[in-house]
């Protein structure tokens, strides 16, 4: 098994990571959305809300896993595994731990600067929603 290089994400907790990538997530959809069309905003967030619940960010998750290197595994695995204080209004225990799973993964990139690498798997999760 090879050595997987530390990073300066690697310092912060899965739950701050999924705190930053819940934010670039939203922002990546948002921009996408706006982009698509010229529509009313209550159309812009119920679409956008479509695509940020958990249960959709976990099916999103899935379909990521077998493209994630090996350090981006670990990390999706770190956020998937932390407990979050709160409790899912919606969607099960499972979809929300997934959820945070992705969150993290996005955080962890970003705050890495791995802008291209979440451009590209965030078009996966755009294509996988055509």
């Amino acid at each position: 098994m090879s050595e997987i290089k530390r990073t300066a994400a690697d310092a912060y907790s899965p739950l701050t990571l999924a705190f930053v990538g819940d934010g670039v997530y939203d922002l990546l959809v948002r921009d996408h959305l706006v982009r698509q069309a010229n529509r009313p905003v209550g159309e812009l967030n119920k679409i956008k809300v479509s695509l940020v619940k958990c249960e959709s960010q976990a099916q999103f998750a899935e379909k990521l896993l077998p493209m994630l290197t090996e350090k981006e595994q670990a990390v999706y695995k770190r956020g998937r595994n932390a407990a979050p204080k709160c409790t899912p209004k919606h969607g099960t225990v499972a979809d929300y731990h997934s959820a945070t799973g992705l969150e993290c993964l996005f955080g962890y990139l970003h705050i890495n600067g791995e802008k291209e690498r979440i451009q590209e798997l965030f078009d996966v999760i755009i294509g996988s929603k055509k």
